[in-house]
């Protein structure tokens, strides 16, 4: 079979010709991949940069985590493999797909649950929003932020600040949901201004952060108390865009209700996981056909995987491979 082929790490896969996967035992299908999405979680295991990368490669591989296609039975389904998706033919967990609307297109159908794994979870998890509360979006110009804006507001929250460097994004933001927005490239002492007059007409209670680093730091100095009773704020870190590390005083949590989480994969419960198959996948889709969550994309065949891997794709978009 035809599929994107990886032969060192820190390369760009190559199109070429790979073994079709077999099924070994009765929880595994075979699906037909019809589109791909390439994400960054898919270009740092490449690269052997990501924590799950292989420390080296001992044979070429395959690419890719999850994909949209066709079960034998003419069933349309998004699923994550066992083996790289950006092939082919793919081996999935029978418990591991969810069926496709007729009305969905392949693109957005598989551009879609990787950014809703970044987003929902944390939102309605790890940072249990209720309705009626603020939420601050921290690096929100990305796939995954701008979805998170449209989750944020369809699961109740009443405002939704938004920050990021792209000034083009963060205006389109307002089109997607977003209440205020913060540029990251003003000085850092703007910045603070800005979240702590936020803060105090509309207290923020859940910060979603994508990028980490000096910019999540910023956010937690702006929510520094002072010496008095503060409102409390679910601080929950999905991405490490701007860094994997922050500097973080004792002195900000001490005088702060703030209370500190991640959202990954290791962080959320198995039933947590059942849900995002069984019922918020499935809703998320739905909200597409319907108009009410818009992603973007670019696609290009699988025969230019090699040429497009490392593209420069235009901010807010999800690059997918179709096949």
């Amino acid at each position: 079979m035809k599929a994107a082929i990886l032969y060192a790490l820190g390369k760009a896969p190559k199109f070429g010709e790979y073994p079709e996967p077999e099924i070994k035992n009765d929880n595994q299908l075979i699906l037909n991949v019809k589109a791909a999405a390439v994400k960054n979680i898919d270009k740092g295991i490449a690269s052997g940069k990501h924590y799950s990368s292989s420390e080296k490669l001992t044979e070429p591989q395959l690419i890719g985590m999850e994909a949209v296609g066709m079960l034998d039975d003419g069933t349309r389904v998004y699923a994550v493999g066992r083996q790289g998706m950006i092939a082919e033919k793919a081996l999935i967990d029978k418990d591991k797909f969810v069926r496709i609307p007729d009305q969905l297109n392949d693109l957005t159908a598989a551009a879609l649950p990787n950014a809703v794994w970044g987003s929902a979870p944390a939102i309605l998890f790890r940072a249990n929003l209720q309705p009626g509360e603020t939420v601050l979006i921290n690096g929100a110009t990305g796939v995954t932020g701008i979805v998170a804006v449209q989750i944020a507001k369809y699961y109740g929250a009443s405002k939704v600040i938004v920050t990021g460097r792209n000034s083009e994004m963060l205006n389109k933001l307002i089109e997607f949901g977003a209440d205020e927005v913060i540029s990251l490239k003003q000085d850092d002492e703007q910045i603070l201004k800005d979240i702590r007059a936020i803060h105090s007409t509309s207290p923020i209670d859940i910060v979603i952060d994508y990028l980490w680093g000096h910019p999540a730091e910023l956010v937690l100095t702006a929510l520094q108390g002072k010496g008095e009773l503060t409102h409390q704020v679910r601080f929950v870190t999905v991405g490490s865009m701007a860094g994997e590390k922050i500097q973080l005083s004792s002195g900000i949590l001490r005088s702060s209700n703030i209370q500190i989480s991640g959202s990954g994969i290791g962080s959320l419960p198995k039933a947590v996981m059942g849900k995002l198959f069984s019922e918020i996948l499935p809703e998320m889709f739905q909200l597409a056909v319907d108009g009410k969550l818009k992603i973007e994309t670019v696609s290009a065949p699988l025969q230019d995987v090699e040429t497009v891997w490392n593209m420069d794709v235009p901010s807010g978009k999800r690059l997918v491979i179709t096949i």
